[in-house]
């Protein structure tokens, strides 16, 4: 099925999650009970943070609710792989996942998925959002964002941006500064982020877009990288000189990774209710919110209806933004 093809898909994105949030809200009069075992299928490779966030997660959810929690790594496609899993999965209660909401909201935009999101999958709970730094380089003399944008505007072209590839998160921020600001600058796309970073320290390009992580707080601490800004709701704790592209009047841009678990879409409404509650509750603990703080990300939750909600319009807005730059996915 090819997604792009659908009418209106944002209304019925948002009708038919915000339905699936609502059912689950419900715990309702057939209580069941938790899986022994669960599956917690993570869209990203071992070892990265989105998978050491999901494997905390997991050890609170299984100290609390007295379940055995494993972890299964489903890495690829920017996480389509993975969500791919979670929606083909026995509707049990026995797997959930984990993954950035971008499989649902910009993958679409993109071409065809082997699942549909619209109907495959329901969102459980909002764990984090993962801001999005922009990072000057040694190559950049920009002392902060509006010199950057000072420079792009004098010399069109001559500033060199780097993504983790086309369609990624970081080049929907820079589609939206070229707009926004009227600037001429050059997409660099990489494939993953390794070689971008070891890039960046050695001079290759000006600009880099990327989500918050150790290695990348390390080399900002030790002055070979210098934040302008960041794509975040708020100002980070760990960089509280640095403001957000919302502070400096581009809120368009101030977008960030929201990452959160799902189930498959039939999962009984009480159980997904129990879930959403389980993980509030995980995050609430100073344990867990340390180890998202720790790496720059920051604490979420809520209903299934206001991640539902969320979702819905993220998948709006990221359609706009794909039509208008004519993005193609790599």
């Amino acid at each position: 099925m090819n997604l792009l093809a659908s009418s209106k898909p944002s209304r019925r994105m948002a009708t038919r999650l915000l339905a699936a949030a609502a059912l689950c809200a419900a715990s309702g009069a057939f209580a069941q009970a938790v899986p022994k075992t669960v599956r917690l299928i993570v869209a990203y490779p071992a070892g990265g943070v989105s998978d050491v966030v999901a494997r905390a997660l997991g050890d609170r959810l299984a100290a609390q609710m007295g379940v055995t929690v494993i972890v299964d790594n489903r890495a690829g496609a920017s996480g389509a792989i993975g969500m791919d899993a979670v929606a083909k999965a026995a509707p049990d209660g026995a797997t959930l996942g984990f993954s950035a909401i971008s499989p649902l909201v910009l993958s679409p935009h993109l071409g065809k998925l082997p699942f549909d999101p619209l109907k495959d999958v329901a969102p459980v709970a909002s764990v984090m959002y993962s801001p999005v730094l922009l990072i000057a380089t040694p190559a950049s003399k920009a002392k902060d964002f509006r010199a950057l944008i000072d420079d792009a505007k004098a010399h069109p072209g001559a500033v060199r941006w780097a993504t983790s590839g086309p369609a990624s998160l970081g080049h929907i921020v820079l589609e939206q500064l070229r707009a926004a600001a009227g600037v001429d600058i050059t997409h660099v796309p990489y494939k993953g982020g390794g070689q971008q970073l070891n890039d960046a320290i050695g001079g290759q390009f000006e600009i880099l877009s990327t989500n918050a992580s150790p290695t990348l707080s390390s080399h900002i601490q030790s002055g070979k990288l210098r934040p302008l800004a960041v794509g975040a709701p708020a100002r980070l704790e760990s960089l509280p000189q640095v403001p957000t592209l919302g502070e400096l009047g581009y809120k368009a841009a101030n977008i960030n990774s929201l990452f959160g678990v799902f189930a498959p879409a039939a999962t009984p409404p009480a159980l997904v209710a129990k879930y959403n509650a389980e993980i509030n509750k995980a995050l609430a603990t100073p344990e867990l919110r340390a180890r998202l703080t720790a790496t720059d990300n920051v604490p979420t939750g809520g209903t299934s209806a206001a991640f539902a909600k969320e979702i819905a319009s993220e998948f709006e807005s990221n359609g706009r933004i794909v039509k208008a730059a004519g993005i193609k996915a790599d």
